[in-house]
């Protein structure tokens, strides 16, 4: 007679979890501090931390360079024959290369998860679809923030140790700070969600990144070469360059206007307009993009 199979138990040491649980503040922010480590590239191979230093590295340059002009400037004696660099000049150099920052980096964030088709899997845990793309989007957000005010705190201080009388210029110059906080916002803001709007709707990284530096060059592009002709109707075309779009906002923190012909359209309109748009572009993905993880979502 064949033995009958006989079934064995084992203790293997299991214990039933007692620490703390912290609930969905702690997913996210576990998902926050993710999304942070893999834009800059943290806990993975050497080439993926390279973009982000060279792309950092470059946003710092411009604002080095122009302290060193107020350092030669203010000991040469040409303080009021050169014009120094001002801070709004400042963002309208790092435009393009936060632009292409956000472009190439942004969408790491959403497309890997898409490609891998985990999204379900964060939502097994005390995470709805709004919590994980407002954690994706803080993340890049705070990278973006650090990349645009780094280089304006070492103008801010650069300045003023190259002013003949430091404590003077911070006097006379202290409302610079919260302008450039506010400025570095809107155009933080603005480098987040068009990429991670565009990196929804994709699984593929390069294609969101080609879309949108696409997008941005060839609206920039008909922008700037309609705006040289005469009429009102240019004023609105000159919307439509939207590289310029958080430009617009920062020249209107700082109280001046820029020197490009797309500029010089937009400041004819009235305020509300250009502020209107900003918003509509902004908010507008924003919503965009929460509207279709809460579709994948169900």
């Amino acid at each position: 007679m064949a033995a009958q199979p006989r079934g064995e138990i084992y203790d293997i040491g299991y214990r039933r979890y007692e620490g703390p649980r912290e609930g969905r503040n702690r997913a996210r922010a576990a998902l926050w501090i993710n999304g942070v480590r893999t834009a800059l590239g943290i806990g993975r191979g050497t080439l993926a931390k390279i973009l982000p230093i060279l792309l950092f590295a470059s946003t710092m340059l411009p604002a080095v360079i122009f302290v060193f002009i107020a350092y030669f400037t203010e000991g040469f004696g040409l303080s009021d024959t050169v014009d120094v660099p001002s801070y709004p000049d400042y963002f309208g150099v790092v435009s393009i290369l936060a632009l292409l920052f956000s472009a190439i980096i942004a969408p790491e964030l959403l497309c890997a998860d898409r490609r891998s088709q985990v999204l379900q899997l964060y939502l097994v845990r005390p995470l709805t679809s709004t919590d994980y793309v407002a954690g994706r989007w803080l993340a890049f957000f705070t990278i973006a923030l650090g990349l645009v005010y780094s280089g304006q705190v070492v103008m801010f201080f650069g300045y003023t140790l190259a002013a003949a009388a430091p404590l003077d210029y911070l006097r006379d110059n202290w409302l610079a700070v919260p302008r450039f906080l506010a400025a570095g916002a809107v155009v933080a803001a603005f480098i987040t969600t068009i990429p991670l709007t565009v990196a929804g709707f994709t699984t593929r990284r390069a294609y969101a990144a080609g879309f949108v530096i696409g997008l941005f060059v060839i609206s920039s592009s008909i922008a700037q070469t309609l705006v040289g002709g005469t009429g009102e109707w240019l004023r609105w075309v000159a919307l439509l360059d939207l590289l310029s779009v958080p430009t617009h906002i920062t020249d209107m923190i700082f109280d001046q206007v820029s020197e490009s012909g797309v500029a010089q359209q937009v400041s004819q309109l009235n305020s509300f307009i250009p502020i209107a748009w900003y918003l509509a572009l902004t908010a507008g993905s924003a919503g965009l993009l929460l509207w279709r993880y809460r579709q994948e979502g169900q």
